[in-house]
């Protein structure tokens, strides 16, 4: 009788298990990010003026509560949303980790500077 009641009980965890699974999987359709996630929807480069590169690039992002869409390690990410209100776009962490990052003057974006002194500079409109 115990035995019965101990298969029982299996059976009803991997059902339960099977269930949590399933309807995981349908909360997150195909399409759907997982929350604190981005993903790199468009990727545009004009390379038409000499030395220089103009990139526009489009990010889709399910920030959790609090966070906003934003760049870590040159990487779209959700950051903390105090960050952009206030304009500090270094706190972010924005560059990679072998270069330096500076605020414009005016706030409107940062620059990235590596070490060989090519300089990323990146506008938020």
């Amino acid at each position: 009788m115990q035995l019965l009641r101990v298969a029982w009980a299996l059976t009803g965890a991997a059902i339960c298990c099977f269930l949590i699974l399933l309807i995981h999987s349908r909360l997150l359709q195909e399409g759907q990010l997982a929350a604190g996630t981005c993903e790199i929807v468009t990727l545009d480069r004009d390379s038409s003026q000499p030395r220089r590169t103009i990139a526009r690039q489009t990010a889709r992002c399910a920030c959790k509560k609090g966070q906003i869409a934003g760049t870590t390690r040159a990487r779209p990410a959700c950051v903390d949303a105090g960050i952009v209100r206030k304009k500090q776009w270094c706190e972010m962490v924005p560059c990679l980790e072998d270069e330096g990052c500076d605020l414009l003057v005016n706030k409107s974006g940062w620059t990235c500077t590596q070490p060989g002194g090519r300089v990323k500079t990146t506008t938020v409109s």
